[in-house]
């Protein structure tokens, strides 16, 4: 099976000590954020863990707990490392841009290049971020991270309530915005070794030599491990979305780089209490487990098929 860690929260970034502690106890609880009083409980056991996950704007935590990396040794891994032009205005507390390209660098150093992918995204058009300004970033972090990953996966910003409310400003990227980016991006993806992935762009791009076959497919995840998987069929939380989301063990607003178009997080004071709960020795990310809750052990056996 997967599991999966960064479509709710940014575990590598700000939760490295609680994840060891996890796998070092080889279980973890997650709370249905839905039904909160439902806890999944996942064991973490490379036996039936084919793949762990991660998605993050920081992986140098990890990176710089060598016992850590140590405990992930047995497990398969795919890395999307996040990493986009934008200030402190836009992203607080994300690390100096040049720490992140490095961190992507030593990853596929570690691993290789076909276990890392790199995100630019999301893209948004204002005076200072121009079409430009994009296409100069772009090329300036793919040069710096040329032959430390094959994958660059783009998207444009989707203007969720969340993000509406917490970036009244942003704007759609028009259509005509689209099409000269992603053209332009695919030819200096290739200049650099690299293959753009739009994520839940649909279509148009694959005229230009992006392939919209989805950025963390089945496909993507078995040639990170090298295994063919069996995967249980699943119902995609977003139509537009061929990515293989399953068993995140992360919690919504709990992301502490406050990125003003983050879709994840209600608002920074959300954010802030949640933290504040995070116990690195407790089996749940956010808080305890109290007398109403009931734990459910989640259905668990390697998808391998080698």
């Amino acid at each position: 099976m997967i599991i999966q860690t960064g479509q709710r929260t940014d575990i590598p970034a700000f939760y490295s000590q609680w994840l060891l502690n996890r796998l070092k106890e080889g279980y973890v609880l997650v709370r249905n954020p839905y039904y909160p009083q439902s806890v999944s409980r996942y064991e973490l056991n490379p036996e039936v863990v084919d793949l762990i996950t991660f998605c993050t704007k920081n992986p140098i935590p990890v990176l710089q707990n060598q016992e850590l990396l140590e405990k992930l040794k047995p497990y398969g891994q795919w890395w999307f490392v996040t990493l986009t032009p934008y200030g402190k205005e836009i992203e607080p507390n994300v690390p100096e841009k040049a720490a992140v390209a490095d961190a992507i660098v030593q990853l596929g150093k570690l691993l290789g290049p076909d276990c890392v992918g790199w995100r630019y995204d999301p893209i948004f058009i204002s005076e200072k971020y121009s079409v430009a300004y994009h296409l100069k970033a772009f090329e300036n972090i793919a040069k710096r991270i040329e032959g430390y990953t094959k994958t660059a996966v783009i998207s444009f910003i989707d203007l969720y309530p969340k993000v509406k409310r917490n970036f009244p400003e942003a704007r759609e990227v028009s259509k005509d915005e689209r099409i000269y980016l992603g053209k332009a991006m695919v030819d200096i993806a290739a200049k650099y070794g690299m293959i753009v992935k739009p994520c839940a762009e649909g279509e148009e791009l694959s005229r230009f030599g992006a392939d919209c076959s989805g950025c963390q497919t089945v496909a993507v995840l078995e040639n990170a491990i090298g295994k063919k998987l069996k995967v249980p069929k699943k119902t995609q939380g977003r139509k537009e979305c061929a990515c293989y989301i399953h068993g995140d063990i992360g919690a919504y607003s709990s992301c502490g780089h406050l990125c003003r178009y983050c879709y994840a997080n209600t608002d920074s004071k959300s954010v802030m209490q949640n933290m504040k709960h995070h116990n690195p020795k407790s089996p749940l990310l956010i808080g305890e487990l109290t007398d109403a809750d009931k734990i459910f052990n989640s259905p668990q056996k390697s998808w391998s098929e080698s």
